[in-house]
């Protein structure tokens, strides 16, 4: 049974209820195109540059207004909402960049957070420090959906194939990545990238994205994509705020599996010694 996706595309900043605001228009606008799942960003709610104001006035997973919204949405839409990630409340030091399903009754389908915390140095005073604000996830997680099985990812997870491997090989058809990528990383990768997860694992991809400037120079790429799981590019946004659209058939998974089983055909091989320590 096909299904209809919308990626909504958002470029959001320290407002939390202007950018809900936008969202929620975003969302409308994919349920009057008769999207069945709609998927937001990474930290589509909020992008705090301040890291110590994000933590002290950060919300525990069941206040926060941008999962309460989505809940509102979904009930009233009666679609499948994706919370792209949402910064909850973790400790007294960190919050969890959170991923989160809502089936079309708001109900909580599925809960992932963040693992792989992007910590780099782009060059010319571009640097990223995601573990000192964010606690790193430690599960990861597959979701059931009226029409298969999701695998859910965030963003920087994208550079770790084998995470994707792994929930291709549990059970997952399609893999989503909300994203906040940066436009020296977006330029370079993001289409690579989003290509190749879904032709090693023969999953659809979902990747909604933050566009535009968010403040304290920080800059993302936009570029919302939907990849079938032969790795064409369905659909690509620009990078405006706006809402993009693809037919998903799962039936493209099991076509694209039978004409190359790789998933079910690894072998053991004993790893490579480190250069560093051969004698």
């Amino acid at each position: 049974m096909s299904f209809r996706l919308a990626c909504v595309q958002t470029s959001s900043t320290d407002d939390m209820a202007a950018n809900l605001a936008t969202a929620t228009r975003l969302i409308y606008e994919a349920a009057d195109g008769h999207a069945d799942f709609i998927a937001l960003p990474e930290v589509f709610a909020l992008i705090q540059p301040d890291r110590s104001k994000l933590v002290a006035e950060a919300f525990a997973e069941e206040d926060h207004p941008g999962l309460m919204a989505c809940q509102t949405l979904a009930k009233e839409t009666g679609a499948w909402i994706l919370a792209g990630s949402l910064s909850v409340r973790a400790d007294t030091h960190r919050v969890a960049n959170r991923s989160l399903l809502l089936d079309p009754d708001g109900e909580i389908m599925g809960r992932y957070d963040k693992i792989h915390m992007f910590d780099v140095d782009l060059g010319e005073g571009e640097t990223y420090r995601e573990s000192d604000t964010y606690r790193p996830g430690v599960e990861s997680c597959i979701a059931p959906t009226t029409w298969g099985n999701l695998g859910m990812t965030v963003c920087y997870d994208l550079r770790f194939p084998l995470l994707y491997r792994s929930l291709a090989q549990a059970g997952a058809d399609f893999l989503s990545v909300p994203s906040a990528f940066t436009r020296p990383t977006g330029r370079a990768h993001w289409s690579v990238l989003l290509r190749a997860r879904a032709i090693e694992t023969g999953c659809y991809v979902f990747a909604p994205a933050q566009c535009g400037e968010h403040g304290a120079g920080r800059k993302t790429y936009g570029h919302s994509m939907i990849v079938d799981p032969w790795g064409d590019i369905l659909t690509e946004a620009g990078e405006e705020i706006g809402v993009t659209f693809a037919d998903i058939d799962p039936a493209r998974v099991t076509e694209a599996r039978a004409s190359i089983p790789s998933l079910l055909q690894d072998r053991s091989y004993f790893p490579p010694s480190r250069l560093s320590d051969a004698k």
